[in-house]
């Protein structure tokens, strides 16, 4: 590969139904790479098979990447469309004898493979030194890679080191399925080789291939490019990440409460480091990333560590953007949020977001505000409500209705010095007066409590629980 090109990068996923946080990861090296070198971050659909490549299954990929926020350059190509262009080179190797045909099937096929591997070396067809008469032309076949048969193919990996395999190892393997079908390291090379592409950063689950498409672009006379193949993401307990680590997917980060920015944030520390820096925005990402630096061994998901990462995002996120997420998960519990609720909410939202990890936890925080009177107080809080409860918090809610300033702040005071004044330390009257306000609902202090309820609400609560007749 010429050093002069510039820089382009690609994700190529298939169309599964989903994107998992492994490929997530994986475009996100490869753009925040691209980008660092100035250079350019593609989109490859890889829908060969026709089944599961739904346009529901490619708009989920869309929609995972733009979720992300990291936008592809130009137009996605779309592998099964080029497959006229893959036959193509197929035929062009066979005619320069570095493919050829081959009837090899079934039973027969096994046993070729058996005695190969009994003999110490991979797959070789008889039919690599056979010629085939017009009879065998007419019946079904694949095309075979013509590999070497000794010697080895070095992969110059730029997170591995040099990778070494062996060519009695690598088969011959088949470029064109007996249905003029091409085969996935052939139709790799042919989209990468047409998309320019110089560095192929991917799992490192696809080691192997890169050997086989090493030989291909060999024997094609292509330029070769960079590989660098990652680790991939295990789960807390090392093992393959999975549902049941509690998410897999992009989809299921954004249901659960991350935000893009922590994702990406968080995502680029699976596999790669700078110092000690745990927080970092998306321009010091790109001015500091080089795949060459990434790491070698296996990551593990961490939730401590995502949601510290995402409390931080959450606490310097604008309070209009946290209300219509926050919009959503209540749209998503079917209790959507109405006018009155929606500013409710976003007068809540600045008092209670430094104690949210996730935006569903910042949901339940907002709950208190939006139940109904009159409020249903739990047990336990009622049990606090003794006839000296009772009085102390009647004489604090005439305090609280001849206040005109109801911000948290002048509220704090008041508190404060309600306290002093009747001699008592908060847990004299707060239990009590916080099951009042939110039932026993999660809430922040008594003092953001009452702001974010409003002047008129926390009054009506307060009245509710004290009149004789409760």
């Amino acid at each position: 590969m010429s050093d002069s090109k510039p820089v382009v990068t690609r994700i190529a996923p298939s169309p599964t139904g989903s994107m998992h946080i492994g490929t997530a990861r994986t475009a996100l090296f490869n753009y925040l790479y691209a980008k660092h070198c100035g250079g350019r971050f593609l989109l490859r659909i890889e829908d060969t098979d026709r089944e599961r490549s739904t346009e529901e299954a490619v708009q989920v990929i869309f929609d995972g990447l733009k979720w992300l926020g990291l936008p592809y350059d130009g137009e996605p190509t779309f592998q099964f469309a080029r497959a006229e262009r893959h036959r193509e080179v197929v035929l062009s190797l066979l005619d320069q004898g570095k493919a050829y045909r081959c009837w090899l099937a079934g039973d027969e096929l096994t046993a070729a493979r058996e005695k190969a591997h009994a003999a110490g070396h991979a797959l070789r067809s008889p039919w690599r030194d056979r010629d085939p008469s017009p009879a065998d032309l007419a019946k079904p076949h694949v095309i075979r890679f013509r590999g070497p048969l000794n010697g080895d193919t070095v992969v110059p990996d730029l997170v591995q080191g040099a990778v070494t395999f062996r060519n009695r190892d690598l088969d011959d393997l088949v470029l064109l399925r007996s249905d003029g079908a091409p085969t996935y390291n052939l139709a790799v090379v042919v989209d990468d080789h047409d998309m320019d592409v110089t560095h192929i950063i991917r799992g490192d689950d696809h080691l192997n291939n890169a050997a086989r498409q090493t030989l291909i672009y060999q024997a094609l006379e292509w330029d070769i490019p960079a590989f660098a193949h990652i680790p991939l993401i295990h789960g807390p307990d090392g093992g393959k990440l999975s549902k049941r680590h509690g998410a897999a997917a992009v989809t299921e980060f954004a249901d659960l409460g991350y935000l893009p920015e922590s994702m990406r944030n968080y995502l680029v520390r699976l596999g790669w480091s700078h110092g000690d820096d745990e927080i970092f925005s998306d321009a010091q990402a790109i001015e500091w990333f080089d795949i060459v630096d990434a790491n070698k061994g296996a990551s593990r998901l961490d939730w401590d560590k995502l949601n510290f990462v995402n409390a931080h995002y959450i606490r310097q996120a604008d309070d209009a953007r946290l209300l219509d997420l926050v919009a959503e998960v209540f749209a998503r519990r079917d209790t959507p949020l109405d006018a009155a609720r929606r500013e409710a909410a976003l007068r809540t939202i600045p008092l209670v977001k430094e104690r949210a990890k996730t935006i569903v936890e910042l949901a339940d925080q907002l709950a208190f505000v939006f139940r109904s009177r009159p409020i249903v107080i739990e047990e336990k809080a009622k049990g606090l409500l003794t006839d000296e409860t009772r009085a102390r918090l009647a004489r604090l809610a005439d305090q609280l209705a001849a206040t005109n300033d109801w911000s948290a702040e002048a509220l704090h005071e008041l508190l404060q010095a309600f306290a002093a004044s009747e001699g008592v330390g908060f847990g004299k009257f707060g239990p009590a007066l916080r099951g009042i306000l939110t039932g026993g609902s999660i809430s922040p202090d008594l003092h953001r409590t009452l702001a974010s309820l409003g002047r008129e609400e926390a009054l009506a609560r307060l009245n509710d629980a004290l009149s004789p007749t409760a």
